[in-house]
């Protein structure tokens, strides 16, 4: 069974927000000349890397729940300018909606099981990735999602 992170997505209000980041930074790698990858840098390297890149992914809390997730591809351990380790998370572009499930703020990530990782919206549930930003947060507020 596959081994997920969960982290804050600081700085989005939305997934719409996340998507339009993500593809602003390919936009600039791609510009400058570097290899067209997204990554996310923290500064602890997971110890169970190896799970993870088995089909693990990352979910973000986005406002107080988690919306969505990317697949985890890569964990590269590295070395920046000032001598401190840190790690970039590799990860695939694209941004899979989940069921949204609220969580409380933390610092840094967690491990997640994928027994109690939110599903990914699919049948029956199309329609709500749909829904404008604002309507989707207030329903999950209301505990209708």
């Amino acid at each position: 069974m596959a081994l997920n992170l969960l982290k804050l997505c600081v700085g989005c209000e939305s997934v719409e927000d996340l998507e339009e980041w993500i593809a602003m930074k390919l936009d600039q790698r791609r510009r400058a000349g570097e290899p067209v990858e997204h990554f996310h840098t923290t500064r602890m390297v997971p110890t169970r890397a190896a799970e993870l890149v088995e089909g693990g992914s990352l979910y973000w809390v986005i406002k107080g729940s988690v919306q969505c997730r990317q697949r985890l591809l890569e964990v590269r351990p590295f070395i920046d300018d000032e001598g401190i380790s840190r790690c970039r998370l590799i990860l695939d572009p694209a941004v899979v909606r989940t069921e949204w499930q609220p969580r409380r703020a933390f610092q840094g990530w967690r491990y997640l099981q994928q027994k109690e990782a939110p599903a990914d919206l699919g049948k029956g549930r199309d329609g709500i990735a749909e829904m404008p930003p604002k309507l989707r947060q207030e329903l999950a507020e209301l505990g209708l999602l």
